[in-house]
């Protein structure tokens, strides 16, 4: 059987690990000097050397020359099958008998952090207090989650991602021992996706020598599940020209191809990323940078294919065609809720006005454009009474309307609704797309949201989403206030636009309100 090529080019001497320098100079310069610490603690991403340099600094620390063998004084223990209590108390026993032939007997620890709390505390003791005669190596991905206590008692050394120039060399010189011929197009792409693990990117490249006799970056991208990075492109011009049906039919035919979603959100995010590096984007900043933090959730999500269709319909969609829809239905309405309220509110004086007059006065809806006032006259004032004789060529006086103490005006509103989705944009970016499409109404404590499309208002009537939203608004305003999501329908039946028929056609006909 033959060894993998990650075992067979392991590091065997501290000058030998590649991209730790800041940790490999520091350990040798200690140990010149004869300092030796009674724990150390090796913490960073995976393959990135931390087992490989405890194992060396096991052998070194005792003048021995590097093996693979084992040695009755070099212990590992794997702590993700051995981190009962009973296990450490274990390891304790062994402590105390003195090394067999080695100066010292070192105790390396992989995956620490997977020791239960019982073993945590069996453990401090005999770290802070060990005998003279033995060393401890802890390794660990997760340092985090060790305890403090811990940590404090050891010298810690922390690791990093290897650079990706430093990783592509060190490719290129195995595949050149290895007689593997590869294109450096192929070496640069199996380095990014090792993400700066050795351990990874050598086994990959071990992976690939099987492909074929000379090995391509497209045959990479096969071997790796990789859409394309035309198909890729073609998807992020569609994205940038919000053109949604091509948006759509993108993703769509890669995921007949087999692509996984999940890759495809990582793929659109690493060109999105790219293109912002180099200043070649055609989308804002601003919006790559929220839409990469909208392909963030793509990966771990329950339904990830259908969190990445809403992601790239969300923001493939004409914006400024959904916003004016909304302004007009808004418009209407509030016309509408107006003239009823002026029944009300139009004090006796106010409706004793000379008819002949209408036309230089005209009433104007509030929000609505003064010079479209004159247009809607008829629609907007009450009928009026005729003048007494007697108070014809009387100039009387009008009262304004009064309103309650909670009432608050259409500016006072936007400029609530507006604080609140600048919050709301910080913490819930998904949730401020679809809450951006609302138009609110605030009545004493009960703040109306309406929406053109019912799979807005459905997303946002969602117990949690209106716990989001609520809590925001009570901030803003300093008492509890109650949301409602409404559905309003279209000025007029026009015909349906592409984007609305490829919104009812992912998310069903009955989710789309018409006119």
């Amino acid at each position: 059987m033959g060894k993998a090529l990650y075992r067979k080019y392991r590091s065997r001497a501290l000058s030998e690990i590649v991209g730790q320098e800041h940790i490999t100079t520091t350990l040798t310069n200690a140990l010149k000097a004869g300092k030796i610490a009674h724990a150390y603690l090796l913490t960073g991403p995976r393959g990135v050397g931390k087992t490989s340099i405890a194992r060396i600094l096991a052998h070194e620390i005792n003048g021995l020359t590097y093996s693979e063998d084992p040695h009755f004084d070099i212990i590992e223990i794997d702590a993700a099958s051995n981190n009962g209590v009973e296990d450490v108390r274990d390891l304790r026993d062994k402590i105390l008998s003195a090394p067999a032939s080695a100066k010292y007997k070192v105790f390396i620890i992989d995956e620490v952090h997977m020791l239960s709390k019982a073993a945590f505390n069996a453990l401090l003791k005999t770290l802070e207090e060990p005998p003279a005669h033995v060393v401890f190596i802890l390794a660990t991905t997760e340092s985090h989650k060790l305890p403090e206590t811990i940590i404090s008692r050891t010298q810690r050394y922390s690791f990093r991602p290897v650079p990706l120039d430093k990783v592509v060399a060190h490719l290129r010189n195995i595949a050149s021992q290895e007689k593997i011929v590869i294109d450096n197009a192929a070496l640069q792409l199996i380095a990014e996706h090792g993400e700066g693990s050795f351990r990874d990117s050598i086994s990959l490249l071990d992976q690939a020598s099987s492909i074929s006799e000379e090995i391509t970056r497209e045959q990479v991208e096969v071997l790796l599940g990789r859409a394309p990075a035309s198909q890729i492109s073609t998807l992020c011009s569609a994205l940038a020209n919000r053109a949604t049906v091509q948006a759509l039919e993108g993703m769509r035919h890669l995921l007949e191809q087999g692509y996984e979603p999940a890759m495809i959100a990582m793929q659109i995010s690493a060109q999105l990323r790219s293109e912002l590096l180099e200043g070649k984007h055609v989308m804002a900043a601003e919006d790559i940078m929220s839409l990469l933090r909208d392909l963030l959730d793509v990966p771990p999500a329950h339904n990830p294919k259908a969190l990445l269709e809403l992601t790239l319909m969300k923001w493939s969609t004409p914006i400024t065609a959904m916003a004016r829809n909304s302004t007009e239905v808004s418009q209407v309405s509030q016309a509408e809720e107006h003239t009823h309220h002026a029944k009300d509110t139009v004090p006796p004086a106010t409706r004793d006005i000379d008819t002949a007059n209408l036309s230089e006065h005209p009433v104007v809806t509030p929000g609505a454009d003064p010079q479209t006032a004159k247009g809607n006259e008829t629609s907007t004032l009450e009928p009026l009474q005729e003048p007494s004789p007697t108070t014809q060529n009387e100039a009387i006086p009008s009262e304004p309307a009064k309103t309650s103490d909670a009432a608050q005006t259409v500016e006072d509103v936007s400029d609530l609704w507006h604080a609140v989705l600048q919050q709301l944009k910080k913490t819930h970016n998904t949730l401020y797309g679809i809450a951006r499409m609302a138009r609110p109404m605030l009545q004493d404590d009960l703040l109306t949201l309406e929406l053109t499309f019912a799979f807005h208002k459905k997303r946002l009537s969602e117990p949690a989403n209106e716990a989001i939203i609520a809590k925001l608004v009570d901030s803003q305003r300093g008492k509890p206030t109650r949301i409602s999501c409404i559905t309003v329908q279209k000025v007029s039946a026009k015909p349906v636009n592409e984007t609305v028929a490829t919104i009812s056609n992912i998310f069903g006909g009955a989710e789309l309100l018409e006119s």
